[in-house]
């Protein structure tokens, strides 16, 4: 007999006598486990299929900002509240007034960025909705290495509307902090992270979940993450454990950062982008990026590393998103006072400290 999934063949035809008996009650016996294997099988298939399905509501599609030297202009999201709330990670995409965000059902929603954490990479969205179905990121879980996942992510951009987003499944390789491989996987983030066995560092995958095949979340999928001595790739998720206590905070109206609630006095003579060696892209619209077009040879700022292109995200640990919002905050950096940028440089976040000469 031909053998189907979960199915054990025997071959009874042309057996004889007690013999024949014998192989016919053996037969019996390996088709009722043969069955038993067969519906577990199929009660296996059926729970994977409830989990995906059950996941796929929580997920978003995040489009916004992009283009500008081939950066794709759409990531991934998932639902953390069921008011909108919605966890993805910080990058450029979210850099517009724009941001649309696609839920499961094909709804469309403008987004607003309710604040970052660009030391963590991460971003919380909020989209005017209620009653949606979202993780709970206080029940995420801690799983060891060799657990099996699925990760769940608008990879390419393939799905626009009411299309699922794309499911990968895979093992967690190992559990590892990124600052064992500082140097190499050149990143700002030194926290723990899970490394998958899985080609999850696909355009557009960022900020996607990963969960059990039970559907416990794990983590977010990290951004593309290259290591600069080979040009391989690292397949990894930050744990739900250490995205909590940040957007917490952020959604208690308390961004990490950004400029604290009082407003220290400015001081007597500011620092100044001159002062630094540092020219702007022209500053044309409201919301023009803090892209380097300049660095003056010589200057803190060249002696520092700083390059043309670069874009700048923090000043002193305040989030920077535009041109004029960091011509603010220098007015409140003292002259002599050195000042921290983390800067944007392709796919790679660096830090860097100027001081003016004197």
């Amino acid at each position: 007999m031909e053998r189907g999934p979960g199915q054990i063949g025997v071959r009874r035809s042309g057996t004889r006598g007690p013999t024949g008996r014998l192989v016919h009650a053996v037969g019996m016996v390996v088709g009722l486990v043969a069955g038993g294997l067969a519906a577990t099988h199929s009660g296996r298939c059926q729970s994977m299929v409830d989990t995906i399905a059950q996941v796929q509501a929580k997920m978003v599609k995040i489009y916004g900002a992009g283009g500008l030297r081939g950066l794709e202009p759409f990531q991934s999201g998932f639902l953390i509240s069921p008011d909108g709330h919605v966890l993805t990670v910080f990058s450029h995409v979210l850099d517009t007034d724009e941001i649309a965000v696609v839920l499961a059902d094909g709804r469309r929603f403008v987004a607003q960025l309710v604040g970052a954490d660009p030391r963590l990479e991460a971003a919380v969205l909020k989209i005017d909705g209620s009653g949606l179905p979202a993780f709970e990121l206080d029940e995420a879980v801690d799983v060891p290495a060799g657990t099996r996942v699925l990760a769940f992510s608008n990879l390419f951009g393939v799905a626009t509307g009411n299309e699922p987003v794309s499911v990968q499944h895979g093992v967690i390789s190992v559990q590892t902090r990124l600052e064992a491989r500082r140097g190499v996987f050149e990143t700002t983030y030194r926290g723990p992270v899970y490394v998958l066995d899985a080609v999850t560092n696909n355009p557009g995958a960022a900020g996607g979940a990963v969960v059990t095949y039970g559907g416990q979340l794990v983590g977010m999928l990290g951004k593309e993450l290259r290591n600069a001595r080979n040009n391989t790739w690292l397949n990894y998720a930050l744990p739900g454990r250490a995205l909590a206590p940040s957007v917490k905070a952020l959604l208690a109206g308390q961004p990490t950062a950004q400029a604290a609630p009082e407003e220290p006095a400015k001081p007597p003579r500011s620092l100044t982008l001159d002062d630094l060696g540092l020219l702007l892209v022209p500053n044309v619209v409201p919301r023009t990026p803090p892209y380097v077009d300049h660095v003056r040879p010589g200057s803190p700022a060249a002696l520092a590393g700083l390059e043309p292109d670069d874009l700048i995200v923090l000043l002193n640990d305040r989030l920077i998103q535009t041109c004029t919002q960091l011509l603010e905050e220098l007015e409140f950096v003292d002259y002599e006072d050195p000042v921290s940028l983390t800067v944007l440089r392709g796919h790679q976040l660096l830090e860097f400290t100027l001081q003016k000469r004197r």
